[in-house]
């Protein structure tokens, strides 16, 4: 198995440079890839602030390439929890790391507008302001 960096995820997305988007499909295509949950948040990032992506397109992006035959998302659940939020409207980074507390039953923050829409979640921890 061999786990990918961001801008390999970047390249064969958005297809911007035919010669490492061409590389890039060969290693996400083949087998035994594993997708690490910080590249799938480094790379919503980039798809949303370089490239202006939306984010029902980079949520429909991200489900093709976990479709792939070979590919593994790092803590799949949890993932797929993400991109469901994610497509109900949370931003991606929060729906993540809500969805990665793992046994936490509790999710401390700051962030006023998190701890509203954590309510409406199913299966997310409490968030609250600390």
């Amino acid at each position: 198995m061999i786990a990918v960096d961001t801008n390999v995820v970047v390249r064969f997305l958005a297809e911007d440079d035919k010669k490492q988007a061409d590389r890039a499909q060969s290693v996400l295509r083949g087998e035994g890839v594993l997708l690490p949950k910080t590249v799938l948040l480094e790379t919503e990032w980039v798809l949303r602030g370089a490239y202006g992506i939306a984010g029902a397109d980079i949520a429909a992006a991200f489900r093709r390439l976990l479709g792939l035959a070979g590919v593994a998302a790092e803590d799949a659940p949890a993932v797929a929890r993400a991109l469901d939020w994610y497509e109900g409207g949370l931003d991606f980074a929060d729906a993540l790391h809500l969805a990665s507390c793992g046994r936490a039953d509790r999710f401390a923050t700051f962030d006023r507008a998190l701890i509203r829409r954590a309510k409406r979640l199913d299966r997310a921890p409490a968030a609250f302001e600390p």
